[in-house]
């Protein structure tokens, strides 16, 4: 490990994470996938340093980080838009922006505000997080407890051996996440245990409850009714994935995020597509989703 590369987490804010893509491919053992919730804003930040996409960053939720770079190193800050800081130390600070290559000297201090919209903000570091692979990957999941422990104050990272430097220093456009999120959903493997599927889902703007998190985003609405011959049954366990809108006999859908189960013995009416997901999971608690059958 290069240890002589590192960045100290002076505040870790309301919750902060080490994530890079995951740990697929271990459903069969009941691993989930994990990862980082928002995979195309980790992707970008990754990008911005001169890192290759899956190296292991920070998942920020609503800001508050503040870290001290212990070495020289380049970082870039993604997700929603959001305030950035950089200073020596002391009340002076500079505000540098997301979306964009900052450069620390060894001493300086980075500072996340809060975003506006939307919840994760993704930090990379030149070199990526250097910490423990289990299973492959070096992302904490917070149902099985695999992987590094939920960032604290005072942790030191250490940081790997950094790449070239990045060849484009400019910044990149940063979007704004909307106050209502549509996202397509592939009806099955159980939407015949629901009455009208198609039409009910279409026809309700959901509302995300404060109750997500990285396992699921719990949705408000219209209940979905079950079909007259399925009321009162349940289903033994089944395999479930990331996207996959389960239904518990509340009839409020919950949408499968990273840290998902493997199984679930709730029907699941439909599956969102990975590629929609990064939306879903920048949704604050209030945020509307409409789900749109395919």
């Amino acid at each position: 490990m290069a240890t002589d590369r590192a960045v100290t987490v002076l505040r870790a804010g309301p919750l902060a994470v080490i994530t890079d893509l995951g740990r697929p491919g271990q459903a069969h053992i009941g691993v989930p996938r994990s990862g980082a919730l928002d995979r195309d804003a980790l992707r970008l930040a990754n990008r911005l340093v001169g890192n290759p996409e899956g190296h292991a960053g920070l998942e920020v939720l609503l800001g508050g980080l503040e870290l001290r770079a212990e070495s020289n190193c380049t970082v870039a800050v993604t997700g929603p838009p959001v305030p950035v800081w950089r200073h020596g130390g002391g009340a002076e600070r500079r505000a540098v922006g997301s979306h964009q290559v900052v450069y620390l000297r060894a001493g300086e201090h980075l500072e996340l505000g809060v975003p506006d919209a939307g919840l994760r903000s993704y930090l990379a570091c030149s070199g990526g997080l250097d910490v423990p692979e289990e299973l492959g990957s070096r992302s904490t999941d917070l149902l099985s407890g695999l992987g590094p422990a939920k960032v604290s104050d005072g942790d030191r990272l250490a940081l790997g051996t950094a790449g070239d430097a990045p060849a484009d220093a400019s910044p990149v456009p940063a979007s704004v996440p909307p106050p209502l999120v549509t996202v397509p959903v592939l009806l099955g493997p159980r939407d015949d245990w629901f009455a009208d599927p198609a039409g009910a889902l279409r026809g309700t703007v959901w509302t995300v409850g404060p109750a997500s998190n990285r396992i699921g985003l719990r949705l408000a609405g219209e209940p979905l009714e079950r079909a007259a011959d399925r009321d009162g049954q349940e289903l033994p366990s089944e395999p479930v994935r990331p996207g996959a809108v389960q239904v518990p006999p509340s009839g409020q859908p919950v949408v499968f995020l990273a840290d998902a189960p493997t199984t679930g013995g709730y029907p699941v009416v439909g599956v969102v597509p990975e590629s929609a997901l990064g939306a879903l999971a920048q949704a604050r608690p209030g945020t509307q989703v409409q789900l749109s059958p395919r």
